[in-house]
């Protein structure tokens, strides 16, 4: 992973934002348009031909790695009380 590029805080959540949108894209002119022309430019997100923003398969990859092995917020939170 160290070869990897580096994901700013903003890109990880708009990577993230991207697989939530996955079947219908996420659209252009939102605020976090700067992170997903990053995105792009690394090859984890396409502009679709209708103009919105699709997440590829090594978009997919990242996501499993950076954002995909963190535990559900239900898992930490009852950590955190016990």
């Amino acid at each position: 992973m160290w070869d990897e590029p580096y994901l700013e805080t903003c890109c990880r959540s708009t990577l993230h934002r991207a697989l939530l949108c996955e079947g219908i894209g996420r659209p252009q002119a939102l605020r976090d348009q700067p992170c997903l022309e990053r995105l792009q430019a690394m090859g984890f997100v396409a502009l679709g031909a209708d103009g919105r923003f699709y997440i590829t398969p090594a978009g997919l990859s990242r996501h499993d790695q950076e954002i995909g092995q963190l535990k559900p917020m239900s898992a930490r939170a009852s950590r955190v009380r016990a």
